[in-house]
């Protein structure tokens, strides 16, 4: 009988490996076939015009360049807005407030359900509090009504897309000040260490690569929303880069809505479609391996104890 109950159950384990496996190799066709044809169709157009050039007659010659400059400026901007927030709001639940805070909960619940809105929310909330509110307020105190912030501009949607990632940061800190073992905080309390101290120089740096793949997930989602950038900054065609935080600028990815929707003739610019996107993911996966590189450079030196 025992036999019998072990052979139906490994059996029943072979199957559903089985199933994973499959499961696991239709997913990795999909991603082969939809890279495998970005980069078929994306190639031919891809050239240094392509790359350092503005787009010209209705983005069937040119480049791309001004989009490509303001997605990598929109992405450090956002992280730069969002670390900061993000590990200070995660520290402080996890470290200063009671362990059954209703506060703590409450923020918490606030995270899970920012985290489950609509990108397009975020921009409405965007134009809403960072435009009109924000913006024409810093327009009627420093420029005597002068419209200045008071429009759409690359700090805005920065900022949106700061809030949109947050709870990606919040909840990957969290979990990395979780994984670190009490006895580092209690040895660096009896070395007679404030707790900012043994937060700043013990808790933080241990949790330095959570707290990057926080900031890897946040990029590799910021870099491709385009919802709440068209409501917030993005421009239809700019030729000028955004050297002002207050200046609108061009996007990829809202760049690639343009051209399958709105160019004047979308058959003549489905090349460039293509090498816009793959550039994309190329800045993408670059943005993402930057931010790998400076996290696995940090991992060493705290394993060599520098």
């Amino acid at each position: 009988m025992r036999s019998h109950w072990l052979a139906r159950t490994k059996y029943t384990g072979g199957v559903l490996q089985g199933l994973t496996a499959f499961a696991c190799l239709i997913i990795i066709a999909i991603v082969a076939i939809i890279i495998g044809n970005i980069v078929l169709h994306g190639m031919g157009k891809l050239s240094w015009e392509f790359l350092s050039q503005p787009p010209r007659d209705h983005f069937t010659k040119g480049g791309i360049f001004p989009a490509i400059f303001g997605t990598a400026a929109l992405v450090i901007l956002m992280t730069v807005a969002v670390i900061p927030l993000g590990v200070a709001t995660a520290v402080y639940m996890h470290e200063y407030a009671p362990k059954r805070s209703r506060l703590v909960n409450l923020v918490r619940l606030a995270i899970q359900n920012l985290a489950g809105v609509p990108a397009i929310v975020f921009g409405l909330f965007g134009v809403g509090f960072f435009i009109e509110f924000v913006g024409r307020g810093l327009d009627r105190g420093l420029y005597g009504g002068s419209l200045v912030y008071g429009q759409p501009a690359i700090i805005w949607s920065a900022l949106t897309m700061a809030l949109l990632t947050l709870p990606t940061v919040v909840v990957a800190t969290e979990e990395a000040l979780r994984a670190i073992p009490t006895n580092y905080r209690e040895v660096a309390y009896s070395l007679g260490a404030t707790r900012w101290q043994m937060i700043s120089r013990v808790v933080l740096p241990q949790a330095a690569g959570g707290i990057l793949t926080g900031g890897i997930l946040a990029v590799s989602r910021g870099s491709g929303e385009v919802a709440p950038v068209m409501f917030t900054g993005a421009a239809y065609s700019l030729p000028e880069l955004p050297v002002r935080l207050h200046n609108q600028f061009m996007e990829l990815g809202y760049h690639v809505y343009v051209m399958s929707t709105q160019a004047f003739d979308v058959e003549a610019t489905k090349p460039a479609l293509y090498s816009t996107v793959l550039v994309l993911l190329m800045l993408t996966f670059l943005l993402n391996f930057t931010a790998i590189m400076i996290r696995a450079r940090i991992r060493k030196k705290l394993r060599n104890g520098r």
